[in-house]
């Protein structure tokens, strides 16, 4: 197999898994993404120009996560290795529990699909299942890869089916309008996952199953069951001690009935709100940043006016996922 491209433009949405109730299961793509121009060239090694969201603090050789997703899929599909020269605009946040690691794993596996410029490589499940391996888990990857909504397992071939990575696409009532509210302080997500416990009481699993399947038909179809659809026993009162102040506005806000969640492993805040008119005649003209929510006057309430750093983003869900297509220079 060769190289039939040698220049690709790669765009992927930042994602929020967990969503409450969905651990490691459910994932969501939202309107904010990072831009990628990779080109294979000539001359051996690497070169990465970074813009945006981690500017002089990621690796800017084959360390990259980019590189290395992209060299580990060109190796997948027998295509020969090469120099690369990348420029990322990045906007998705790092650190933050918005998807920026899986975003970059989607960017070199997809990358790798544009130069071989063959759109039976690397597809549908094949891309998932190494984006998955390189990730650790789905539930960022799949709706990076699909948009929208997404249900993530990983099949064990039980009854003679093929075992790996699965996903599908969910819908999402258009009421769902989901706000990010961001802090300006990083975590890990090693870090969030190291405070979790090896076992649950199965009551609280079992009550965990009924709120992810409400959730299910909530963000689908029944938008004004998303307080009691977000609920979780499994995983954000474990992470207290990493977040507090992301858990305590979680805590405010569901108070104030705003459906809040930890956005994936934190410390982002993840409100699934509901479209609200911004203005008397229901125009939106006094929203110019987005599309105004029910949630707007309890963030703003929460915070009594001094955001310390926060910063809230209206994030429309993303339907598209990642794309990438051959440029000619």
């Amino acid at each position: 197999m060769r190289l039939r491209a040698a220049h690709v433009r790669v765009r992927v949405p930042a994602t929020s898994a967990n969503l409450g109730p969905g651990f490691d299961a459910l994932g969501l793509a939202l309107g904010l993404h990072d831009e990628l121009d990779v080109r294979a060239v000539a001359s051996p090694g690497v070169r990465v120009e970074v813009e945006g969201e981690g500017a002089g603090q990621v690796p800017d050789d084959e360390r990259h996560l980019v590189v290395r997703a992209l060299r580990a899929a060109l190796d997948r599909v027998g295509a020969p290795q090469t120099g690369l020269h990348l420029v990322c605009r990045n906007r998705i946040p790092h650190g933050r529990g918005l998807g920026s690691s899986a975003a970059a794993v989607v960017a070199g596996v997809l990358a790798a699909r544009g130069l071989v410029g063959d759109p039976d490589v690397l597809g549908g499940d094949d891309a998932l299942a190494l984006a998955t391996e390189l990730e650790g888990h789905p539930d960022n990857a799949a709706p990076a890869l699909l948009g929208g909504l997404t249900l993530a397992w990983t099949a064990d071939g039980e009854g003679g089916g093929t075992a790996g990575v699965r996903a599908v696409r969910l819908p999402v009532h258009d009421d769902v309008a989901p706000l990010a509210v961001v802090p300006p302080q990083h975590l890990s997500t090693h870090a969030a996952r190291g405070v979790l416990p090896a076992q649950v009481p199965h009551a609280d699993a079992a009550w965990q199953a009924g709120r992810a399947g409400l959730l299910v038909e909530a963000l689908g179809r029944r938008p004004e069951l998303l307080l009691d659809a977000t609920g979780d026993r499994l995983h954000q009162g474990y992470r207290r001690s990493v977040m507090p102040e992301s858990l305590a506005l979680v805590d405010a806000l569901r108070a104030r009935g705003v459906a809040a969640v930890v956005s994936g492993a934190g410390p982002t805040v993840l409100a699934l709100a509901r479209g609200a008119d911004a203005t008397a005649d229901g125009s939106g003209d006094d929203v110019p940043d987005g599309r105004a929510t029910d949630a707007d006057a309890a963030v703003a309430d929460a915070f009594g006016g001094v955001m310390a750093g926060w910063r809230v983003l209206r994030l429309p869900v993303d339907d598209a996922g990642a794309t990438v297509r051959a440029l000619l220079d």
